[in-house]
């Protein structure tokens, strides 16, 4: 019996064992790539069954219940389908070949992948290795000239200085700053980024892309992922560059001869002096203490930068990680190094898979600023404004031998200084030395963020069709800016009873300011996302999903005066005088909830639908509208699916596209509807009436495109045109001083401004011979801004501070003031022009436009004289390969914008003793001699009114960036990667504007530290 019971169990095993081989079945885990690293949502199909799966977005898979001996057939769009024996293996690795065609590349849009190919809004995914070579520290500036209708300009060439993007135009006369979400964490400043560790970046340019983001969303949103781990064997890889920068493009000043002659020729024609005298310029000619000083050539130098970039990545089948840190360093082109700025990053990406359906990951950097800001625009302190103005007849520094020689402040102030009680030169306009500002500035900011985030993701169902994903992300900074503003420049205070006797005119007395503050920003969100391909021909991508964002700001700042010791160890605030101190500190908080839901329909990779719906809360608004929803719809036609374009081969794609949506923008201060009191002494006084009806500003905006790839994908184009509202626009109205009394302006939502206008991208790719490859790239956009409507009570704003007005009927902040149409020739002309002359016009003055025909030049005759808003934007790339060498370019330029130069009215028109560059010396001196520059005079000839003289065009084409590269035989050196290249930014610069710099971003040119040309060399390696 025994027996029997052993012969049957022995029996069955045997039969288990030979059903095993012959119809085994296991589990397979595997990856999918290409060379460039895992492919996500790659079609897995079980041959000759109805078995589908698609691969996780880190490109991996896991089959369970397998035939040892079946058949994998992968498939993904612009890949060649692979068919893949299973032979028993429980891991695979496939790497997939590229056909020509790009468009199942998978594009972050919004919480989700998608593939290209079912896109049907206005997304372009930047090209990665065209930004690469920009080599500029920041990542927002690498974007100029990248993408069709996405506007960048550095505020300054300052530095740290910032960045302005504007996608597809100015929407808003408040704020219109884009959005980014980094990792899935949103913000509105990646300056702390490195770009080196940037792996992708999406623009969301229409409505339809970014209503998915709801409130913030307004003004574009920007998707950027930062680089991972990849499975295989751990790699290092590092970069270096180092640069020079010098200012270029430098206005012609006059030299010491020039302005006397000039400024002697001024004295003469103005009436108040006598006209055969000898002026006090002509006898300053004598003058042992004239100098001939370019003060440009003083307060230029040569910058220089430095970066590092090392970092180390690899992983296994579960776990994939990066480490990185990086280091920039930058001097600026001012002399002093008082304008330097550096950065140092550390990041961490981890992603571990616990199991075939759980995984979780964290991407977290940390950072820290340090910036020496100088004042690099504006009037004062402007440094460059001041060295542009200042005579060159000055010296920088005194003789030692002049007895108001000071070792501690040796430079030159007030013009030919011999004491106080008006013991200095009259003639002469009293500006500011500007390499003393600049040697008495100690303006030091610093920032210590730490960004990132932490996930899990679980699939329900053994596909992974269905995930849920919860994220918290963090957005943690600290600032510290301290400013030390010391006492310098000739005393010119003569009575020795006076509190500031003997103390220099400037900073006068000396202070210290010093504040710190620091914000904390959490972002909740939990979604749950169902992809699946039924039959081969029905896909839905599906999203749910909640998001909580809150945020609280504080800070505190001290400040005191009359610092006896002014050396750096004593530059705190404990050590100034404890009669003037002065104390801060505030906190607020603004939070956000929201729920939104989107969905994608394709049906046989031809019909496209996508819908999007978003709700959003904020604490920003009153309880009267304290929900806004932001839907859209798109909707995409990929024609070259259809079975009648099947002969037509020579066009590799053609898709339509059409899309509708709405976003919304929430940047007010926090509690802007409440009303604002103050009890002072038992009395309670409003000083802002709340608005409990006020809600968000909305954005209404349609796209058509078009995207069309020919000759197998080597030649694509990409066409759209879009109509961009935005209604409610929150407006702060200043209520009427009789009925309130003088009062905060209150929030209300009014106005509507229009921007439309057509988008082109076109790219061509090809090779001669087997050694020769290239790429070549342009981007143009257009765009029409109008101003619809604003509040009853507000028909027009006008600020005499930028010479702007808005209005309806005309693009935002047009320029306002005098039409100026010629010169004034003689008094004839003059008295039949003017019925009334009250200005005192002479011969040689500016002559204007008498709009309303009145014979008389009044406030009555100012009128639009120029467009601030840039109508054109484009940009030109290319890059080639030639066996090792490798070389690329950049064009970038801006066309049909003006920008009024106020250095130019300054410079050449004011009719005070400054210097002025050489196309003064060509003033009108006699009738007939010229029709633009008036006469040199200290009277007043028109030059000191807002007029059209002074409104440039400021288009402009720039060589933002060449690079020439030579890539070394890795293999003799056991490395994966060694390349040696030089670069240049900046290097041409085509404009007529006659300002430092086309490029910068405010509407009043007052003078601006220029964008530098720099020359890099650097190397990169990859062990």
């Amino acid at each position: 019996m025994k027996e029997r019971i052993i012969i049957r169990n022995l029996f069955l095993l045997c039969l288990f064992l030979s059903g095993s081989i012959l119809f085994g079945q296991t589990t397979v885990t595997g990856v999918v790539k290409d060379a460039g690293g895992p492919l996500p949502m790659v079609n897995i199909n079980v041959k000759g069954t109805d078995k589908h799966l698609a691969t996780d977005m880190d490109g991996s898979f896991t089959i369970k219940d397998l035939d040892s001996n079946a058949i994998l057939v992968f498939s993904y769009m612009g890949f060649k389908t692979k068919e893949v024996p299973v032979a028993g293996k429980t891991s695979l690795e496939v790497v997939m070949d590229l056909e020509d065609n790009t468009l199942s590349e998978v594009v972050i849009v919004g919480y989700v992948g998608q593939k290209k190919n079912s896109l049907s809004s206005a997304i372009t995914q930047v090209n990665m290795d065209n930004l690469e070579k920009t080599k500029t520290p920041d990542v927002s500036q690498s974007l100029q000239g990248q993408v069709a209708g996405v506007f960048v300009a550095a505020s300054t060439g300052a530095p740290g200085d910032g960045i302005k993007i504007r996608i597809r135009g100015e929407g808003t006369l408040g704020n219109n700053d884009v959005l980014y979400v980094v990792d899935g964490v949103s913000t509105r400043d990646i300056t702390f980024l490195n770009p080196a560790d940037i792996k992708t970046m999406t623009v969301l340019k229409d409505a339809a892309a970014g209503a998915i983001y709801g409130s913030r969303a307004a003004g574009g949103v920007i998707l950027i992922t930062t680089k991972s781990g990849k499975q295989g064997v751990s790699s290092i890889t590092a970069d270096y560059y180092s640069g020079i920068y010098r200012a270029a493009n430098l206005p012609n000043m006059l030299n010491a001869d020039q302005y006397l002659t000039q400024q002697d020729q001024a004295w003469h024609n103005t009436a108040a002096n006598d006209g055969l005298g000898i002026s006090p310029y002509e006898r300053d000619r004598s003058r042992t203490d004239l100098a001939d000083t370019d003060w440009l050539d003083e307060l230029f130098t040569t910058g220089f930068s430095q970066n590092y970039q090392v970092s180390i990545s690899g992983g296994t089948e579960k776990m994939q990680y990066l480490l990185s840190g990086g280091y920039y360093g930058m001097n600026g082109i001012i002399v002093g190094d008082k304008d330097t700025y550096q950065r140092i990053n550390f990041r961490v990406n981890v992603n571990a898979e616990f199991s075939d359906r759980f995984k979780v990951g964290t991407n977290f950097q940390v950072s820290e600023v340090q910036q020496d800001k100088l004042s690099s625009s504006g009037d004062a302190p402007g440094i460059i404004r001041h060295a542009l103005l200042r005579p060159p007849v000055l010296s920088v520094y005194k003789s030692p031998s002049d007895p108001t020689y000071n070792p501690k402040d040796p430079y030159t102030d007030l013009p030919f200084y011999t004491g106080p009680n008006d013991g200095w030169s009259k003639d002469y306009e009293y500006t500011s030395n500007p390499i003393a500002i600049v040697n008495y500035t100690d303006d030091k900011r610093k920032t210590y963020q730490n960004f990132g985030n932490v996930y899990g993701e679980y699939s329900f169902l053994e596909d992974n069709s269905l995930k849920f994903k919860t994220s918290l992300g963090a957005d943690i900074y600290f600032t510290h800016n301290k400013t030390f503003a010391e006492n310098y420049g000739d005393p010119n205070i003569g009575d020795v009873n006076s509190e500031f006797y003997g103390q220099g005119r400037q900073n006068r007395p000396n202070s210290l300011n010093e504040n710190r503050g620091e914000s904390m920003t959490f972002t909740f969100s939990n979604t749950l996302n169902y992809v699946k391909l039924f039959n081969d021909v029905h896909s839905v991508n599906f999203l749910l999903g909640a998001e909580s964002i809150s945020n609280t700001e504080s800070a505190i700042g001290g400040a005191r005066t009359r610092y006896d010791n002014t050396s750096s160890n004593f530059r705190y605030l404990d050590y100034g005088s404890v009669t003037d101190i002065y104390s801060s500190g505030a906190a607020s908080s603004w939070s956000l909830l929201s729920y939104f839901a989107s969905g994608t329909y394709g049906y046989n990779e031809k019909y496209f639908l996508t819908g999007t719906i978003r709700a959003d809360a904020s604490s920003r608004f009153g309880p009267n509208n304290h929900w806004g929803y932001f839907p859209s719809f798109s909707a995409g036609w990929v024609v070259t699916q259809e079975k009648f374009m099947e002969k037509t081969d020579w066009i590799s794609n053609l898709k339509l596209r059409a899309s509708w949506g709405q976003s919304g923008n929430q940047e007010i201060p926090n509690d802007a509807f409440q009303t604002m009191v103050t009890n002072s002494g038992g009395t309670v006084n409003i000083i802002r009436y709340g608005n409990p009806d006020l809600k968000w500003e909305t954005t209404t905006q349609t796209n058509f495109g078009l995207d069309l790839s020919l000759f197998q994908n080597k030649f694509s184009f990409t066409i759209d045109y879009f109509d961009k509202t935005t209604d409610d626009i929150l407006l702060a109205i200043t209520l009427p001083a009789v009925s309130v009394g003088v009062i905060q302006p209150t929030y209300v939502n009014a106005g509507s401004i229009t921007n439309k206008g057509f988008e082109y991208a076109a790219s061509y790719r090809g090779k001669i011979g087997e050694d020769f490859k290239y790429n070549i790239g342009g981007n143009l956009a257009t765009l029409d801004n109008n101003v619809n409507e604003l509040q009853a009570y507000l028909p027009q704003i006008i600020d005499e501070k930028s010479h702007t007005i808005t209005k309806a009927g005309l693009p935002m902040n047009s320029y306002y003031g005098y039409k100026f149409i010629g010169i004034y020739q003689n008094q004839a002309e003059i008295n039949s022009y003017l019925h009334s002359n009250t200005n005192g016009v002479k011969p040689g003055d500016m002559k204007f436009m008498d709009v309303n025909g009145d014979g008389e030049i009044n406030q009555n005759d100012r009128t639009i004289i120029g467009n601030s808003v840039p109508g054109i934007t484009y940009g030109i790339n290319f890059s080639a390969e030639y066996k090792n060498f490798d070389l690329s370019f950049l064009f970038q330029g801006v066309s049909d914008v003006d920008r009024y130069n106020d250095l130019k009215q300054i410079l050449n028109y004011d009719s005070r003793p400054f210097n002025s560059t050489t196309e003064s010396l060509d003033g009108w001196h006699g009738e007939g001699t010229t029709n633009s520059q008036p006469r040199n005079t200290f009277e007043n000839n028109g030059g000191g009114q807002v007029s059209s003289a002074f409104i440039e065009d400021a288009s402009y084409l720039r060589l933002k960036n060449i690079e020439l590269g030579f890539k070394f035989d890795a293999e003799k050196f056991k490395m994966q990667n060694l390349r040696l290249y030089i670069s240049a930014q900046n290097l041409l610069t085509f404009t007529n504007y006659n300002g430092l710099d086309p490029e910068s971003t405010a509407l009043l040119d007052q003078g601006t530290y220029p964008q530098s040309q720099s020359f890099l060399i650097g190397i990169q390696a990859k062990f």
